[in-house]
């Protein structure tokens, strides 16, 4: 455990940075699940409309810094190859 007083600071700061980029993570994980099961079912306007919100939870990950811009052009890009491949 720290002993000087800067260096409990930045363990409470760190640990505050740790949820909000657990939380942000979770949020992208969920809309591209969504997207993912849309996929799956076949269901090409919900795939579309999810598609949507999972980008901008992606893009929003990736101005926040949880994610590095190089991820989430990944993730974005084989998320749109697949939908579009469906409604293909």
């Amino acid at each position: 455990m720290a002993n000087i007083k800067s260096a409990k600071k930045r363990i409470l700061i760190i640990e505050k940075k740790t949820l909000r980029n657990k939380m942000i993570k979770s949020q992208v994980k969920t809309a591209v699940k969504k997207v993912v099961k849309a996929i799956e079912a076949k269901d090409v306007a919900a795939a579309k409309e999810n598609l949507v919100a999972a980008i901008s939870a992606i893009d929003k990950a990736k101005s926040k810094g949880v994610f590095h811009k190089n991820t989430a052009a990944r993730k974005i890009s084989r998320l749109t190859k697949a939908v579009n491949k469906l409604a293909a």
